[in-house]
């Protein structure tokens, strides 16, 4: 099941289909990262990180980014394109890439463990829950959960269709499922709405569809990070 999705990455950069990369940083990750109050020092995660332009903003903002990606093409392009020479290093199952501040773990989010991510103080997750099919979303959440330190915040940005109810096999529904994926171990402050009409995903629709872009403040519970 995860191997598969894990493979759809791959093929994805090897065929240069990637849409859902951002030409620039993402505008609700500038508006209320603020919010966070980190100092400079604070480490940042960001999973599935492709070739990001987040990395680079949140890594002038002084702070030590590590990301996580499949694909070794997305890791070379992102070094390349933003002309940094980078060195490389086995770290348990992952090669390490790393220039300045910013490190890329090319391997397996899976096989990611706590003592390769480190101290982290804030994930910052940029549709990557919404980018997996959702029945691995619960694999991926329980799989963040257990490499984090019990008092990791997390400013989450979600992609979703909110009448996805009414209508079968639109490919944004997540909105039901982050209560029942989070609300274990954190406090969810839904902060941000943004409504739009966009192109649907399946070439054969031709008539938009409404999406909703949410932001999301994850705050550990209390009972959950005393364990």
């Amino acid at each position: 099941m995860i191997g598969r999705d894990n493979e759809r990455w791959r093929q994805s950069w090897r065929d240069d289909e990637i849409d859902f990369h951002q030409l620039a940083v993402n505008p609700l990750l500038v508006k209320f990262w603020p919010e966070f109050g980190l100092t400079g020092e604070d480490r940042v995660f960001v999973p599935l990180c492709g070739k990001s332009l987040d990395l680079l903003w949140l890594a002038a903002q002084g702070h030590q980014v590590i990301g996580v990606e499949i694909s070794p093409l997305a890791v070379r392009a992102f070094f390349r394109e933003n002309k940094m020479q980078p060195t490389e290093r086995k770290v348990g199952k992952f090669t390490l890439w790393e220039h300045g501040r910013i490190g890329i773990l090319c391997g397996d989010f899976f096989k990611l463990t706590a003592a390769e991510l480190g101290d982290i103080a804030v994930v910052f997750d940029r549709a990557a829950l919404t980018a997996l099919p959702d029945d691995i979303r619960g694999a991926y959440i329980a799989h963040l959960r257990s490499i984090l330190p019990a008092r990791c915040r997390m400013l989450l940005l979600t992609t979703e269709e909110p009448e996805a109810g009414e209508t079968q096999g639109q490919p944004y529904a997540v909105a039901d499922e982050i209560v029942s994926l989070y609300a274990s171990a954190f406090d969810i402050e839904l902060s941000h709405v943004e409504s739009f009409f966009e192109p649907d995903p399946d070439p054969a629709v031709s008539e938009p569809v409404r999406v909703e872009h949410k932001v999301y403040v994850m705050t550990p519970r209390r009972d959950f990070a005393a364990d």
